[in-house]
């Protein structure tokens, strides 16, 4: 989606002042940035300081003179990239403007404060959460009303500084598609369409007539940015991500799907996964409960046996429970213990003598997806509540309902309004609100861009560092390309052409995808949070290869890495 760009740190220098307004504390913040923040990415080719000569003492009574010289190479070290890091101006952070577009702020998430019975927002209320925003501090968050016991999920964390890779304000995403856009419109019909598909398996949209009908419509939308084949969606790119990889082989990535272990401790693949036909929040008096943030909310009903994931609902439970950067951990714990090799950057590849571990070997790599997850959560934190606060699929249903129910008029495209999606939702639950596939609905913070799919953005590329991504996923030790049969109790063989075409990295894109995509799937984001959510985490991890790559004592070039957009870098 063109008005969705990631602009990454290196073409930052190029933006121009923003239009919003900033209040002096944060505009303070900005210029404190301008003058000695965030490490660019334009430093990905710098060289590496030279550590030799730290390695050769020449006798005991030579330690002090040593460990005063190191100090000075690593204060070195720390100068070159806040250096660096001060030549990057501060972008440009633009949102869809409809804060100011409407004075009710029918178009901006405020889930958690106070509603009225249509479920448009304490006016007093949300002028308070602009005050916090602008004001940046723990005690003005604390001014806040909200409208039942769910608190507001940390802020703060959007004005966090980092000290190594970018600062998280040094990246500019979006801005996503208004409320009253045509591409907004498309992507909620693309919603309504995955919840009506929730349980119906991935192996089957080819011949299910509901996968069917999804397909068509939303290739009838002039605006909906999904994938397609020859301008049509198929049952081979439905629902599928952006990247090239998303559309060859099954669905679901294998390494969603492989075992693979914890030291002793053996997982199979298979998850708890919930009770099909379940949703939640299609009637006004639970979705204003809900919006109003009047807890404590029901819990999922888990179905009793284990499954490998199957379908929609599947991917939704995985995405509910896990944690933080967990899918990525357990995708690099299969990737090392099957024998992937190493990137073709990596220097251990070149030696034969040594092995890599703390440095370019497996506790390098793992550690570092928890970093860089860290950083990119900082990162989106910012973006979500202090650039955009963009409304929740959840919300957007509820201006559906009303619209079309005459309890109020919003501006939205008829696009949504006119849609099959939209009637077959009322035609199941008698209501246009979006069925949720959680009981709570959406988190207490807004949709974009995504914290999965920023974090799967980051580890990620982290992944690419770490593992040579040309080789065929199906050389590895169990590496066969496999579903999960019919009702997830086992895996069968995919039946597919294009299984020998799966490759470690387009595994590693598509993991990155299912995630992302499975909070849609769940209902809580739009395809704009997860798309610009994964570009987003990238660029992050990037930034953090960059400033560590003068950290090594090995002879190193960079690592190769192709990003989501098909590009190859060194970094």
């Amino acid at each position: 989606m063109d008005n969705n760009v990631l602009e990454s740190a290196t073409q930052s220098s190029k933006s121009q002042a923003g239009t919003a307004k900033k209040s002096s504390r944060l505009s303070g913040r900005r210029t404190f940035l301008a003058q000695c923040g965030g490490a660019a990415i334009a430093s990905v080719a710098a060289s590496a300081i030279e550590l030799g000569p730290l390695a050769t003492a020449a006798d005991a009574s030579d330690t002090t003179r040593l460990e005063q010289q190191r100090a000075n190479t690593s204060y070195s070290i720390r100068q070159k990239a806040a250096l660096a890091e001060r030549q990057v101006a501060a972008p440009n952070q633009l949102s869809n403007g409809d804060e100011g577009r409407y004075s009710n702020f029918i178009g901006n998430f405020s889930k958690g404060l106070p509603h009225n019975a249509v479920g448009e927002v304490d006016l007093e209320a949300y002028r308070l959460l602009l005050s916090a925003i602008r004001e940046g501090t723990e005690a003005d968050f604390e001014h806040i009303p909200l409208g039942g016991n769910a608190k507001l999920v940390n802020p703060m964390a959007g004005i966090a500084f980092d000290l190594e890779g970018a600062d998280s304000h040094q990246f500019a995403i979006g801005p996503p598609p208004a409320v009253a856009s045509r591409a907004r419109a498309g992507e909620m019909v693309e919603l309504y369409w995955k919840a009506l598909c929730r349980d119906i398996g991935f192996a089957d949209y080819e011949t299910d007539p509901t996968a069917r009908a999804a397909a068509a419509e939303l290739s009838s939308l002039f605006a909906f940015a999904g994938r397609r084949a020859f301008g049509q969606v198929t049952a081979q790119t439905l629902f599928r991500g952006f990247t090239t990889d998303d559309i060859i082989g099954p669905y679901l990535s294998q390494l969603l799907l492989k075992p693979f272990a914890y030291g002793q401790y053996f997982m199979s693949g298979r998850i708890t996964t919930y009770v099909p036909g379940t949703d939640y929040l299609t009637d006004q008096a639970s979705w204003l409960a809900a919006r109003n943030g009047q807890g404590p909310f029901a819990k999922n009903q888990n179905d009793p046996e284990v499954r490998y994931i199957r379908n929609g609902r599947d991917l939704s439970a995985y995405v509910h429970t896990d944690q933080v950067y967990e899918a990525f951990y357990n995708a690099g714990l299969f990737l090392f213990s099957n024998g992937a090799p190493l990137n073709l950057g990596n220097p251990y590849r070149r030696v034969s003598k040594q092995s890599p571990f703390v440095t370019f070997g497996g506790p390098h790599f793992l550690t570092l997806l928890a970093e860089v997850a860290n950083r990119a959560l900082k990162a989106v934190w910012y973006a979500k509540w202090f650039v955009h606060r963009t409304l929740r699929p959840e919300d957007f249903g509820g201006l559906v309902h009303m619209t079309k129910t005459n309890q109020a008029s919003y501006p939205l495209h008829a696009d949504v309004l006119n849609s099959r999606a939209t009637a077959e939702t009322f035609a199941k639950y008698g209501t246009y609100f979006h069925p949720q596939a959680y009981p709570e609905g959406c988190p207490q913070h807004p949709s974009y861009a995504e914290g999965h799919s920023s974090i799967a953005g980051a580890c990620a590329t982290i992944l690419k560092a770490a593992f040579d991504g040309t080789v065929a996923f199906n050389t590895l030790t169990n590496g066969a390309i496999e579903v999960a049969s019919g009702d997830g109790s086992t895996l069968v063989p995919y039946s597919g052409s294009d299984s020998e075409q799966c490759t470690v990295n387009g595994e590693i894109n598509k993991l990155a995808s299912n995630i992302g995509l499975g909070r849609d799937f769940s209902g809580v984001h739009w395809r704009s949070d997860s798309s610009d959510g994964l570009r987003l985490g990238e660029a992050v991890a990037l930034s953090v290869l960059s400033d560590q790559r003068g950290v090594c004592g090995e002879r190193f070039s960079g690592f190769t890495i192709t990003k989501f957009d098909g590009t190859t870098i060194a970094v």
